[in-house]
């Protein structure tokens, strides 16, 4: 982790032991994550596995009318492992780029998210994890770049290994701190069938489905396949390497805010 002090420019603003600070970080990090299965983070759903790397994502978006929009970014941004069992996601507001004249472009919320690692076990003994997670945004873009109060997401994380096949789910509900009766309560749930044929190759199919048990939407539900891939990952030097990826989420239900999607992943985990 000491790279991110020359990343900066800024390599003598700490103090003199800040060598052991990060060896002791990044010991502390691969010792968490040992003690959990090794598959790739997928392209949509949120992993349940405790990562620590900077990813940059971008989603290429199509509605029915045939009109576009652009997320720079997705919300993505810093991932550390501060304490075992423990990560902090910070996430960078997302840039959105409509290609409307009567829509103007502009910067989404920002966010963050916690997890907490429940139980797991590492290939060859056991495969597994659970975690439970705790995201929240708050309205720092303006609407429609962003929703336009604060909203608060606990999800139940899940995952299980087969062999060369794992099994990632999430599931969890949206609760906004104000305007509830404009937003309602959607019900977030993904999914995500990994297989491994070789070594860092990660071909998937996920599906993202969103369920409105209330609100103006109520009673709509939105199910979006996904087939994607991931490569990596390939190491640098050390900790450091990198990961990329890519996918399309297709609609699968008679109602959806957006026929299909393009995306694109770029990891650095360290």
């Amino acid at each position: 982790m000491a790279f991110l002090g020359m990343l900066l420019g800024v390599p003598h603003c700490f103090p003199q032991d800040s060598g052991d600070f990060f060896d002791d970080w990044q010991k502390r990090a691969s010792a968490t994550q040992a003690d959990q299965p090794h598959w790739a983070t997928p392209v949509v759903t949120v992993t349940p596995r405790l990562e620590q790397e900077i990813r940059f994502d971008a989603t290429f978006r199509t509605v029915p009318d045939g009109t576009t929009t652009d997320n720079i970014g997705n919300g993505k941004g810093l991932e550390l492992i501060p304490a075992t069992p423990l990560e902090l996601i910070v996430n960078v507001p997302p840039y959105l780029i409509h290609h409307e004249p009567k829509i103007r472009d502009g910067f989404g919320d920002f966010s963050m998210l916690v997890k907490y690692r429940l139980a797991s076990a590492p290939d060859g003994k056991g495969n597994y994890i659970a975690t439970l997670f705790l995201a929240a945004s708050f309205p720092t873009g303006a609407v429609p770049n962003g929703a336009g109060h604060g909203v608060i997401t606990p999800t139940l994380a899940l995952g299980k290994g087969y062999g060369p096949f794992d099994l990632q789910t999430t599931f969890g509900v949206t609760i906004p701190t104000s305007q509830s009766e404009t937003a309602g309560h959607p019900l977030l749930w993904n999914a995500t069938l990994q297989y491994q044929p070789v070594k860092r190759v990660w071909p998937e199919v996920e599906m993202n489905a969103t369920f409105w048990p209330d609100g103006p939407l109520s009673g709509k539900n939105q199910v979006f396949l996904t087939p994607g891939i991931v490569f990596g990952r390939f190491p640098i030097h050390g900790r450091l390497g990198f990961t990329f990826g890519g996918g399309v989420q297709i609609a699968a239900s008679s109602y959806h805010q957006y026929s299909h999607g393009w995306i694109v992943t770029a990891r650095m985990p360290f």
